[in-house]
């Protein structure tokens, strides 16, 4: 069941044939992607659900040469390509299919995994290029060109045209890639007007002109001969304005039958009206400089360095006058898993619409900034305790509305702490400090809740403080130990297949403290990495010690944290530990978490990169208790993927958690994966994970955690 509910709660979509090609199973993902219940699917061929009028006419020729003509060696085939859902509405997904032979547990036919990656495609790649462009320097026409180029290959149907408009009213073309020249050279100097075809008159209008039929619409009287044969039948043309909202120019999609643009042609004009207004005002980029240097450029509201300045000047003025004033600290809860299950572009929907929801309620002398990530605060001036505890929940009242996110209702809740001015601080850095202390207390205490600072939650803090000092004490002097757990081949339960090395911290004062304690406060820190780096280093001088002593101990797995991937020179420092201690790449196995694999930073791909080329072995840890593994599995060279204990416990008392098991083992099989069952206490789960193929198992039944001398004796 818990795996059920994560396959059915991934927003991608998975999809399982039999060996004739026809579904028999899609999760909760597919019909959220494309609209099709369960029932409209199963016992049809994919292709004839999913395939358009754009879609690649060679697509069902290569998955058959890449995985359906290769069961015996259980193919895979990868590849980003247009797909369409039940509404007709077009969908760029990356698609992975692997065979699944019915003698290694799967249906017998295929298993795919479709992720939607239209936003991707919009925001990453012609966001990102159009910005390269422009840090080139390409003449205007080519990066225009460009951003034409990149919405008609994420959206075949259309036909993209941006036009400039002078200071004079008159129309010029900049780029028009797939219309004939001689339109362009027609268009070149017409004024913009009331009947000025849609793009014309969309700049009259300074507003978006849909025509959706060119042949009957009385707009297109004066250019519909000059189209009449370009094969054009509509027009949806939308003004881009310049920073004052003064049309600048046009960003025209061309249909070639009546219609009218849909949901995902409204986001890619979103997208490229932005970028096509930054390139035609980059001649004139200081006022763009100094919005991007002083402004969040997301959710438009000022960033902490303009927060910072105007802030002083507030409460400079609140202490000349001797009144109050309040700092309250926003903090978005589980904001987190909205990124995680929905996506980026879906976080940054909510971001944007909670900072309109903040900045509703504020007075002109108020301030308001986006600090980082989704944490938002407010300066009220002249704003006593009481009348900031009900601004508080008034805050909490209108960020808890709900709000449409990409087709899904989202109810959003914030956490807020509140450091009153003078009392709490008569600095700006004192009342951040103290709010943000505060709204931690408040998640801590009851999310979705307000917090006034007090003394006594500055002394736990301080506490706090204490544990990290105690911390960076320990780990300077090498005070930390490790536990080694066995972990067994289930073939020959009392063969080593080898031990995962578990930090552990016994104070001098404080005793045994654990993990879950030490471990986040190195995270918050910044001592991770060092944390991570020491723990690499002592486990390769141990097993280097074992094999010296003549133990066979044939490889150690450790943890690594993801901060550390942040760094350039993480994948070096990692083959440094090991040739200090003699150690090959095999020796050890690099576990990495969830987050690893969804940080799309290019120094983290390029450390995973890095120790690919070198070899090493990647581990994913806790596999099945995020929604998103599934996802990234194809995209990094993972070579082990360790099963959550909360599945093995299901696995002698339910049928579903068994067949969906042998799914993830069948699909692990299928990459060559390696399974390592964690949490294994029973004989019962022992026997079924021997019957069905699983690996390596690790748990109680066979070890717990042990210091090396009793793993040594164990041995």
């Amino acid at each position: 069941m818990p795996l059920r509910r994560a396959l059915d709660a991934s927003d991608n979509a998975i999809v399982l044939t039999d060996s004739d090609k026809r579904v028999v199973y899609v999760n909760g993902g597919f019909t959220r992607l494309f609209g099709y219940e369960p029932d409209e699917v199963l016992g049809k061929l994919l292709s004839d659900v999913l395939l358009g009028p754009y879609a690649n006419p060679d697509l069902l020729t290569n998955i058959r040469a890449d995985v359906l003509t290769q069961g015996q060696t259980q193919g895979q085939f990868h590849t980003d390509t247009l797909l369409y859902g039940k509404t007709g509405q077009p969908r760029w997904v990356s698609l992975v299919i692997n065979a699944s032979k019915e003698d290694a547990g799967g249906p017998g036919g295929s298993i795919s995994i479709l992720t939607d990656i239209t936003l991707t495609k919009m925001h990453e790649v012609l966001q990102t290029r159009v910005l390269e462009g422009m840090v080139n320097e390409l003449p205007l026409p080519e990066l225009m060109t460009l951003a034409c180029r990149e919405v008609e290959r994420i959206a075949p149907e259309v036909t993209a045209t941006i036009l400039a408009v002078d200071a004079q009213g008159l129309l010029h073309p900049l780029a028009a890639p797939s219309l004939p020249a001689t339109i362009s050279r027609a268009l070149d100097g017409q004024p913009i007007g009331p009947k000025a075809g849609s793009c014309g008159t969309a700049a009259f209008r300074n507003a978006p002109v849909v025509v959706t039929d060119i042949a009957s619409d009385p707009l297109w009287d004066g250019y519909r001969d000059l189209f009449a044969d370009s094969g054009m039948r509509a027009c949806w043309s939308s003004p881009i304005r310049d920073h004052r909202g003064q049309p600048i120019g046009t960003f025209a999609f061309y249909f070639r039958e009546p219609r009218a643009p849909d949901a995902l042609h409204q986001r890619l004009v979103e997208v490229c009206l932005h970028l096509c207004a930054l390139a035609i005002e980059r001649d004139s980029t200081h006022q763009r400089i100094h919005q991007l240097a002083f402004f969040d450029v997301l959710t438009g509201l000022p960033n902490r360095a303009l927060f910072r300045s105007s802030a002083e000047r507030a409460l400079a003025d609140l202490q000349k006058k001797g009144r109050p004033g309040a700092l309250l600290f926003v903090d978005l809860d589980r904001f987190k898993q909205v990124n995680d299950t929905q996506g980026h572009a879906a976080g940054d929907v909510l971001l944007s619409e909670v900072a309109k929801r903040l900045t509703q309620g504020l007075r002109a002398r108020d301030l308001i900034a986006r600090l980082s990530g989704d944490e938002f605060v407010l300066l009220l001036s002249e704003c006593t305790t009481e009348q900031a505890v009900q601004s508080a929940h008034r805050v909490l009242h209108d960020i808890a509305q709900p709000l449409d996110i990409l087709g899904q209702t989202h109810v959003p809740h914030a956490s807020i702490g509140i450091a009153m001015f003078p009392n709490d601080g008569d600095t700006i850095d004192t009342l951040l400090r103290h709010a943000d202390q505060a709204m931690h207390q408040a998640k801590s205490d009851h999310r979705h809740s307000m917090q006034l600072f007090s003394a006594e939650m500055n002394r736990r803090v301080q506490e706090r403080a204490s544990l990290e000092r105690a911390l960076q004490q320990a780990l300077a002097e090498r005070s930390l130990t490790l536990h080694y757990q066995p972990q067994v081949l289930s073939s020959s339960p009392g063969t080593l297949h080898g031990v995962e090395a578990l930090a552990r911290w016994n104070h001098p004062q404080w005793g045994m403290v654990p993990p879950s304690q030490f471990i986040p406060v190195a995270e918050d820190a910044g001592l991770i990495h060092e944390l991570t780096l020491w723990l690499l280093d002592e486990a390769c001088r141990q097993l280097a010690a074992w094999r010296s002593a003549g133990h066979d101990v044939p490889c150690v797995a450790v943890n690594l944290s993801g901060r550390s991937f942040h760094r350039p020179e993480f994948a070096q420092e990692i083959s440094d530990a090991l040739e200090r201690h003699g150690l090959r790449t095999s020796d050890v196995l690099l576990e990495i978490t969830e987050s690893v694999m969804m940080d799309a930073r290019p120094v983290t791909l390029q450390n995973i990169k890095a120790l690919h080329h070198k070899d090493f072995k990647l581990s994913l840890d806790d596999f099945g208790t995020g929604y998103s593994s599934l996802s990234y599995l194809h995209r990094l060279p993972i070579s082990e993927l360790k099963l959550d204990m909360a599945f093995v416990q299901d696995l002698t008392t339910s049928a579903t958690a068994r067949a969906l098991t042998v799914s993830v083992l069948s699909i692990a099989h299928s990459l060559g994966m390696v399974v390592v069952a964690e949490g294994v206490e029973t004989t019962g789960q022992q026997q079924w994970l021997q019957a069905h193929g699983c690996p390596v198992m690790q748990g109680y039944l066979f070890g717990k955690p042990l210091p090396p001398d009793e793993i040594e004796a164990w041995l």
